[in-house]
């Protein structure tokens, strides 16, 4: 049988349960049914769990005021390479700007340009009066270090953008020098551009003037509305009297669900039941298949996955491709208090021969009977549910968990109905025509990130040996 072939019976309907042929084989067997798929799932056995009531968590934040911290997505026909207008409302300037059509404008004004490795795409010092949206490649910001000499300030990836300030100061100049790391395809809007489709568009000419009121706001270096403080002060002087602003409407995490339907037959349970419980056995490997796919969507899915959920600014690029230490320490510097790192196999493999091309040996820790390799005494633990994409490139992850510590944790609810383990669920769904027994197995769950910075990826990790 191929794999994917559905199993049909005799009469040629598709095979809803367990075949008695396999049954009694399993019978006389000694060994319980065995599967490669179960993992070692150290992200489910390291978040941990908050119990939610009525399947929603809301995390409540103080009031952020700043603006523009998302990526661009582009759409790529042949050789030619379009943002999607709504994309631009991640540019500081438009952020919140909904006027489909003057978005509609600037994307057709945005022209396509590509640049060779080591080419300069902007120099420091010199006039700013263009917007650079990087579609595809790596664009190093260079500058000048305290002892004269040059410095990478930081790596950029797809989806990035660099020189927004352009649009609203025409005054501005670069403060460092963008140079393409790899070739790269770069979408650039004008500022004479955007000041022309500006006079044109009184919704855009509103939308700034409102949009300029912002940085009068005091705001503290993470973008929150800042509590007024007096230190150091004498006599008698007028204190302070703020109060701590909280966002109006802070984000809300429904429990997600995964789902499946057992089938077992009646002559299967009643009859093959020794030397161990067919039904029980057939419960047990449904139950790690959905385990898995629930640490699976806990990694990947769009709506609270942790790659998907984790800030534009707490994202870093690799600086030579391959993740060495100068990689992971600055993944670290990036939050207090990392609990951990997870990545997949292969990561772990392509950052360990970085430590010994470099004559380094990370130490490990035992946990749960296992020695896992840590870096800066932080636990590095193999997750196979991170994605390795065509180009043979991944991610790493650190956290900082907990809800004392504004972390990352698991959401769950426990105390529901035939619960087998915390919000995981066997259901009885009763005896069908075909005497088939069905089992509705059910488990709620989802995950919540407190403040950006508990969460940092470093994306875009080569995992290919270089010779």
């Amino acid at each position: 049988m191929s794999v994917g072939e559905e199993v049909r019976t005799d009469q040629g309907k598709p095979q809803q349960s367990l075949d008695t042929a396999a049954a009694r084989n399993l019978a006389t067997t000694k060994s319980a049914p065995q599967t490669q798929e179960i993992s070692s799932r150290w992200l489910l056995r390291t978040l941990p769990w908050v119990d939610v009531q009525g399947g929603t968590y809301r995390v409540n934040r103080r009031l952020t005021c700043a603006v523009g911290d998302g990526r661009i997505t582009f759409v790529k026909t042949g050789d030619r390479v379009e943002v999607i207008p709504a994309e631009l409302g991640e540019l500081p300037a438009l952020r919140s700007y909904e006027d489909g059509e003057v978005l509609a404008e600037l994307a057709r004004r945005c022209r396509q340009r590509d640049f060779a490795p080591g080419e300069v795409i902007a120099s420091f010092g010199s006039q700013a009066d263009e917007v650079f949206l990087l579609a595809h490649g790596r664009v190093e910001k260079l500058g000048t270090g305290p002892y004269g000499d040059d410095a990478v300030l930081e790596v950029l990836a797809d989806g990035a953008y660099f020189g927004a300030q352009t649009l609203l100061d025409p005054d501005a100049i670069w403060e460092y020098t963008a140079r393409a790391d790899t070739a790269c395809t770069v979408l650039i809007l004008s500022r004479q551009d955007f000041e022309q489709v500006t006079g044109r568009a009184d919704s855009l000419r509103e939308h700034l003037r409102r949009l300029r009121a912002i940085p009068e706001q005091r705001t503290n270096k993470y973008g929150e509305k800042a509590v007024h403080l007096a230190a150091g002060h004498f006599g008698e002087p007028d204190i302070p009297h703020p109060f701590v602003d909280h966002e109006a409407q802070p984000r809300e995490y429904g429990l997600s669900i995964a789902q499946t339907v057992l089938r077992v037959h009646t002559r299967v349970a009643d009859l093959h039941n020794q030397p161990m419980n067919r039904t029980e056995q057939q419960l047990r490997l449904t139950v790690e298949a959905l385990k898995e796919r629930q640490e699976h969507e806990l990694v990947n899915n769009r709506e609270f996955g942790l790659l998907h959920n984790c800030a534009f600014d707490q994202r870093i690029q690799p600086h030579d491709g391959v993740p060495g230490p100068d990689d992971m320490d600055e993944l670290l510097s990036r939050r207090r208090g990392t609990k951990l790192f997870l990545a997949h196999p292969r990561a772990i493999a392509a950052f360990g021969r970085e430590l010994n091309k470099r004559g380094l040996v990370p130490e490990t820790v035992d946990i749960g009977g296992s020695r896992i390799p840590t870096w800066r005494g932080v636990p590095i633990y193999p997750c196979n549910k991170i994605p390795i994409s065509e180009a043979r490139t991944t991610s790493i992850i650190a956290m900082r968990t907990g809800e004392e510590d504004q972390g990352v944790i698991g959401l769950r609810q426990s105390g529901i109905p035939d619960e087998i383990e915390p919000s995981l669920s066997v259901r009885f769904m009763g005896i069908d025509e075909r005497a088939i027994i069905n089992y509705l197995v059910t488990a709620y769950f989802s995950a919540a990130v407190l403040v950006p910075d508990a969460l940092g990826v470093l994306e875009s990790v080569e995992i290919g040996r270089r010779r």
